[in-house]
């Protein structure tokens, strides 16, 4: 399930986005994100530690996309924030642990359905940038209302 915390990073990374010749002050992110402002500050510090955001200090100073929207995934964006995409621990690639009511995870037919889920929905969202949501940022705003 996607977090607040990953919504709030998607509608904001969507305001940059849309104008990524200007820095961006993260009360103007706010506001045209409908974020709240000391809860995006967080979200802001780890997608500048994710390698996703640039800030400046000063009167010019603000946040910026640190590469183009076109080669920002959306399903990195998530794990970012989020951590790995997958709907069990067993089932994840990078963060594999075992559930602790399971014999045996090799032979684990529910392991292998969230396994296939998994990669349903990585593949989905490694297939879409950061550009295709900014271009229909209605639509995404739609889906992601609380």
């Amino acid at each position: 399930m996607l977090t607040k915390k990953a919504k709030y990073a998607l509608r904001a990374l969507v305001v940059l986005a849309q104008q990524p010749e200007r820095p961006a002050p993260a009360h103007r992110i706010a506001r045209e994100a409908r974020v709240p402002e000391k809860f995006l500050e967080t979200i802001l510090l780890e997608l500048r530690l994710g390698g996703f955001v640039e800030s400046r200090r000063g009167l010019q100073g603000g946040h910026t996309l640190a590469r183009p929207a076109e080669s920002i995934a959306v399903g990195d964006l998530i794990r970012c924030i989020d951590g790995p995409i997958a709907p069990l621990r067993c089932a994840s690639v990078t963060a594999f642990e075992p559930c602790a009511d399971c014999a045996d995870p090799a032979r684990c037919a529910l392991r292998d359905l969230m396994a296939d889920v998994r990669e349903a929905m990585s593949g989905v969202l490694d297939h879409r940038s950061l550009a295709q949501l900014a271009l229909y940022s209605q639509e995404l705003d739609a889906v992601l209302a609380d």
